[in-house]
C-alpha cells in the first residue's frame, strides 16, 4: 500500500485524539482548573480535525500521485503541529507548566503552512 506510514501515523493520531478526549471527559473532569482542562480539549479538537484533513489528503494522493512532494510537506507541517501545538497543550494542561505555552504558537504556524501548502497544491492541480 502506497503511503503505509503516513495511513498508520493518521490511524494513531486519530486514536490518540480519542483516548484523550475520553481521558479529558472521565479522568480530568473536575481534577483541572476549568483553564487548563479547556486548553486541553483544544489540543484534542485540533489534534482529531487535522487527523481527519491528513486522511483526505491521503486520499487525493492516491488518485493524483504527480501532487506527492507538495503533499507529503503538507502531512509533515500537520504532523509537526499537531505534536507541538496539541502536545503542548497536553503537557502544559497535565503539568501546569505554564512556559510550554510558549511552544503552542509554532505549533499552530506550523498547522497554518500545512494548510497555505494544501491551497498552493490545489491551485498547481491540473487535468492529468
Amino acid at each position: 500500500m502506497r503511503d503505509r506510514g503516513w495511513w498508520c501515523l493518521a490511524a494513531l493520531s486519530g486514536g490518540v485524539a480519542v483516548m484523550a478526549g475520553a481521558f479529558a471527559a472521565h479522568a480530568l473532569q473536575g481534577q483541572l482548573p476549568e483553564r487548563l482542562l479547556a486548553a486541553f480539549e483544544t489540543g484534542v479538537r485540533y489534534q482529531m480535525w487535522h487527523t481527519l484533513a491528513m486522511l483526505g489528503v491521503l486520499a487525493w494522493r492516491s488518485v493524483r500521485p504527480r501532487r506527492g512532494q507538495v503533499l507529503v510537506l503538507v502531512l509533515g507541517l500537520w504532523t509537526a503541529g499537531i505534536v507541538l501545538f496539541s502536545g503542548s497543550l497536553y503537557a502544559m494542561a497535565l503539568s501546569g507548566a505554564r512556559g510550554l505555552g510558549m511552544i503552542t504558537p509554532l505549533g499552530g504556524v506550523l498547522l497554518i503552512g500545512g494548510w497555505l501548502a494544501l491551497a498552493l497544491c490545489a491551485l498547481r492541480d491540473r487535468p492529468e
